[in-house]
């Protein structure tokens, strides 16, 4: 039995828990439905990773033969160290996109070290791109880029599949244009 006036005693009591602190990157988990992005964006990185490591290990070996300095040698192990470890990020990297349609805004989160979470606002946008590279295109991958009047808060979605870019596109274009007509 306590005493009037004394703590409760520590234990499981719901009441006397203290809330679970939410981070500013994810203010809303119960009520925002995330969409991913295809996986098959990893493939397109890790070719473009790939043919950077390869221009670079190629120079590198060219350098080693032509002085035979050791030197280049342990670059070419850096090299090949970092390569590994930018690929290990990449797949990482592409499982931490998502996007979210909400009544009055678009979210957009990335991001491993340096997590960023963009909220951009119907009315704020200006236009809509879809883009899509050769290598997207070869993987049947298209991006959404969202542009407004600050530069600073462009978001890109990158990724989406030809007809979800489309749609999404039409979905931004006309919720834009029924936000800004209000102003």
């Amino acid at each position: 039995m306590s005493t009037p006036g004394a703590p409760p005693p520590p234990g499981p009591d719901a009441s006397t828990a203290a809330p679970v602190a939410r981070g500013p990157l994810e203010p809303w988990p119960n009520t925002v439905h995330w969409q991913p992005i295809s996986t098959d964006l990893i493939w397109v990185e890790l070719i473009r990773l790939a043919v950077v490591v390869g221009i670079v290990l190629a120079g590198t070996a060219v350098g080693w033969v032509l002085s035979g300095h050791w030197l280049f040698g342990l670059a070419l192990a850096v090299v090949l160290l970092l390569g590994v470890w930018r690929a290990v990020a990449i797949v990482r990297a592409v499982r931490a996109w998502g996007y979210a349609e909400r009544e009055n805004d678009l979210l957009v989160r990335h991001g491993l070290l340096v997590r960023r979470l963009s909220i951009v606002p119907y009315s704020r946008m200006q236009f809509v791109d879809v883009s899509a590279g050769p290598l997207e295109r070869a993987f049947d991958l298209a991006t959404v880029q969202l542009h407004t009047a600050a530069a600073a808060s462009d978001a890109r979605v990158p990724g989406l599949r030809p007809a979800e870019a489309s749609r999404l596109r039409d979905r931004l274009t006309a919720l834009g244009e029924d936000r800004a007509e209000g102003l």
